[in-house]
């Protein structure tokens, strides 16, 4: 709970003003958490919000479904307090950068409150940027570029993009009919496995053919709000962190078991099991062909999300730090864990210094450039492990990947927290020089 306490002021504000304030507060609030941002800095815009339109006493109280705001307006006068449940989750990052840039409007006091409602009501009902069959290509673009990183050629790459988009558009179906998202991931995940066992079967896929399980399932893995867990935990939003924590568990116990359902069945068909690929070894040669994929992976992410043309390009330029950073780190002989962690601080970082002053939402930069690294081929070795070769290795291999899940997490907040005081320094001296960046902004500002 974050509080904005100042002077009550000679006259308390009409509940009419009150209302419209924490309405627009309330629903700008809403877009940003069901993107995925974290609860801190949810409570931080709404308070800014607030404070712009004129309302000095407020606390905010973000959980994983809901937001309430409570307006105090002095001893003598009622409190007015607002809430609104958070019911649809979905990534619309240029959605979410027509939100930042509203309230860039709103706290700078370009617009009124009633003029901002009306701006948030068109954002809000605004068809998505792209059709859908551009986001079902991206979704396919990013599995083949996975694939690649992983030691893939082209043949894998094209039938992992193909799975996965089937895989999408079958749960694009079930989505319309409503179906739970806990089952729609067993879907995916039996569906991914499955097909990708008969195109194996089939001996069309002859080198390293289990890839093509991994970039399905990695595509899978890049939707859940891991990022945003580790930074609710961290910030002190331990109820928040533990609703997300107990989604992304349960989306990956669905993911889990539909890979294990599709394996079992394939064990009674009698289909042929193939061992799992094993990493390649560190190479020196297949560090910029790793780095040109960790940039498309990324690039695609962010296009199946919505993202902004200046947004992409951002997060590609992310995703390739991700992965080149990632590939040095093992070269130099670094654990999984540890090369993750700090590969993912370094994307944390840049992505905090570089994201404001290009306008691009920090959310794209921080979930798109971790999405390479996500640890596909790790989850379905370890149910490999566990439902066909029946060993408890298995186990250990699942502990490797939700740490590498928890370190990119906890690592792009770590970089996001060290690029802060950089961020404010540059800030401050490119108003002490007067750049044309910051003369530009003043003059528009003026206007």
């Amino acid at each position: 709970m974050l509080y904005a306490q100042r002077s009550w002021g000679d006259e308390a504000p009409d509940e009419m003003t009150v209302n419209l304030v924490l309405d627009l507060a309330l629903r700008i609030g809403e877009v940003e958490l069901s993107s995925g941002a974290g609860a801190s800095d949810v409570t931080a815009t709404i308070i800014a919000v607030a404070n712009a339109c004129g309302l000095l006493n407020c606390e905010v109280d973000v959980t994983f479904t809901s937001i309430t705001v409570c307006c105090h307006r002095g001893p003598e006068v009622a409190p007015v307090t607002s809430l609104r449940v958070v019911h649809s989750r979905g990534l619309d990052y240029t959605r979410l950068a027509e939100v930042e840039r509203l309230v860039r409007d709103i706290t700078r006091r370009r617009i009124s409150a009633a003029q901002a409602a009306t701006r948030l009501d068109k954002i809000t009902r605004a068809k998505h940027p792209y059709p859908r069959w551009v986001a079902t290509t991206a979704w396919a673009g990013m599995a083949a570029s996975v694939a690649v990183l992983l030691g893939g050629g082209l043949l894998v790459a094209l039938v992992a993009a193909l799975i996965t988009a089937i895989v999408d558009r079958v749960g694009r179906v079930l989505n319309r009919r409503g179906l739970p998202f806990f089952f729609q991931q067993v879907v995916g995940g039996a569906l991914a496995t499955g097909g990708s066992l008969a195109v194996v079967s089939t001996g069309v896929v002859g080198e390293r053919p289990t890839l093509v399980v991994a970039a399905a399932i990695t595509v899978l893995l890049s939707g859940l709000s891991v990022v945003s867990a580790v930074q609710d935990a961290i910030t002190g939003y331990n109820v928040t962190a533990a609703g997300r924590a107990i989604e992304i568990a349960l989306m990956t116990a669905g993911l889990i078991g539909g890979v294990v359902l599709a394996l079992n069945m394939a064990v009674e068909l009698g289909m042929p099991q193939t061992p799992i690929a094993a990493p390649l070894p560190p190479s020196a040669l297949r560090l910029p062909l790793q780095t040109v994929a960790g940039a498309a992976a990324a690039g695609c992410f962010a296009l199946a999300s919505y993202a902004t043309l200046r947004s992409l390009l951002v997060a590609s330029a992310a995703g390739a730090l991700g992965a080149v950073g990632y590939g040095a780190l093992v070269l130099a002989n670094t654990g999984p864990i540890v090369a993750s962690a700090a590969a993912a601080v370094g994307i944390g970082f840049c992505g905090g210094v570089m994201a404001r002053r290009l306008r691009v939402t920090p959310l794209v930069v921080a979930v798109s450039g971790m999405t390479p690294l996500l640890p596909g081929l790790s989850t379905y070795r370890s149910m490999y492990e566990l439902a066909v070769d029946g060993t408890t290795a298995g186990v250990g291999t699942l502990m490797t990947a939700l740490g590498i899940a928890l370190a990119l997490g906890a690592g792009v907040v770590l970089g996001e927290y060290l690029a802060q005081p950089v961020r404010t320094r540059l800030g401050r001296l490119e108003r002490r020089l007067g750049t044309p960046r910051s003369i530009g902004l003043r003059s528009r500002a003026s206007k």
